[in-house]
């Protein structure tokens, strides 16, 4: 078993921090369009399956909590714990694949926003180079500077929540009847279908020693998940009551459609200032999906952070020019959802069980 260094408390949060790094990477690109995914399978019964999926996180997070507070550590430690340092750094290395992939699929997808509705001919390799470069000098910053990031990153467009008000002047909430027409398994796989869009409530696992008093962030840690699955639910039955399944089938970015219609004396076209603002809501999602993966790096390979962030910075801005067209883009989202849903509800759980029998094994050949 690997031993766990102490972090110093001057490199540490406090404990209701976590609230606002759960919700910044929860709260990314997925939400601009996931409406018209989830209700392909459970209809205008699908905010029921935001619902239910959001309830399911709850689970996973005091799974996670539990893990940690075996192992005293993170991810790597975790890891460690049960396979031992050598295979345990190898099933780390996974991990950072797993959080690149998931930096890739939320710069692209914006990128590809950003083309479709305000800039068609913007250069992905030199937006990219520019927004990683910025990332790269937050993840040098530190921990602490990643978790200011986030809070101000959340905090600051949150205004945009109050325009979707605009939509209720033309909703129609009978389109939601009848509730419960779909049988559970469209529901279920609805609730599947939102795993892109809610990944990124695991981050406790690869940040947990960075934290002060951890065990106290773990209310805070599902309170984050509480009002992101609100959020998410509320839009998803505004959007239902706005759009009909005929026009919804037929908007990729059902969200943008709705600010469509927002009217105001100063700007006419809103949904340039809202995509414009979701630039600050993807970045903590790349700053913080990097600087999780070049911990996982120093802790399991001993190679300094700052290195490692350029290397996986480097890698991202050259896998990012091969998704090129909207069938590459998908085919990268979907597979980000797939390896998102394997390690948050097969591979934790699993983990949690695999740390407890390791803890009985290990008492027992010490006692």
């Amino acid at each position: 078993m690997t031993t766990q260094q102490p972090v110093p408390e001057r490199l540490q949060v406090s404990p209701f921090l976590v609230l606002y790094l759960i919700m910044s990477m929860q709260i990314g690109i997925g939400v601009l369009g996931y409406q018209r995914i989830i209700a392909k399978a459970a209809g205008y019964d699908a905010w029921i399956s935001v619902l239910g999926a959001g309830l399911s996180i709850h689970i996973i997070i005091w799974m996670i909590y539990k893990i940690c507070g075996t192992v005293d550590g993170d991810i790597v430690a975790a890891n460690a714990y049960v396979f031992g340092k050598k295979i345990g750094n190898i099933v780390s290395v996974l991990f950072v694949v797993y959080l690149l992939v998931f930096a890739l699929a939320v710069l692209r997808t914006y990128i590809e926003v950003i083309q479709v509705w305000m800039f068609p001919e913007l250069n992905i390799f030199w937006y990219s180079f520019c927004f990683l470069l910025l990332s790269v000098y937050i993840v040098f910053g530190g921990f602490r500077t990643v978790t200011g990031v986030a809070f101000f990153c959340i905090v600051l467009p949150s205004y945009l929540l109050l325009t979707f008000a605009f939509a209720l002047k033309f909703a129609e909430f009978r389109n939601l009847l009848p509730i419960f027409d779909h049988s559970l398994k469209e529901m279920a796989t609805g609730a599947f279908n939102m795993s892109l869009t809610y990944i990124g409530f695991e981050i406790p696992i690869f940040f947990y020693p960075f934290i002060k008093d951890p065990q106290k962030s773990h209310k805070w840690a599902h309170f984050g998940v509480f009002l992101t699955t609100m959020i998410y639910t509320i839009l998803a039955i505004i959007t239902f009551a706005y759009f009909s399944e005929e026009q919804l089938a037929k908007s990729i970015w059902a969200t943008l459609e709705m600010w469509k219609i927002v009217s105001m004396p100063f700007v006419e076209r809103f949904e340039y200032i809202g995509i414009a603002n979701w630039n600050l809501i993807i970045l903590p999602n790349v700053c913080i999906a990097l600087w999780s993966s070049s911990i996982i790096l120093k802790r399991g390979f001993k190679l300094k952070q700052r290195k490692g962030v350029i290397i996986l910075a480097i890698i991202c801005l050259i896998a990012i020019n091969f998704f090129d067209t909207r069938a590459k883009i998908n085919f990268l989202n979907d597979w980000t959802g797939r390896i998102g849903f394997v390690v948050t509800y097969l591979y934790i759980p699993f983990l949690f069980i695999a740390t407890k029998i390791a803890k009985k094994v290990k008492n027992k050949n010490e006692s």
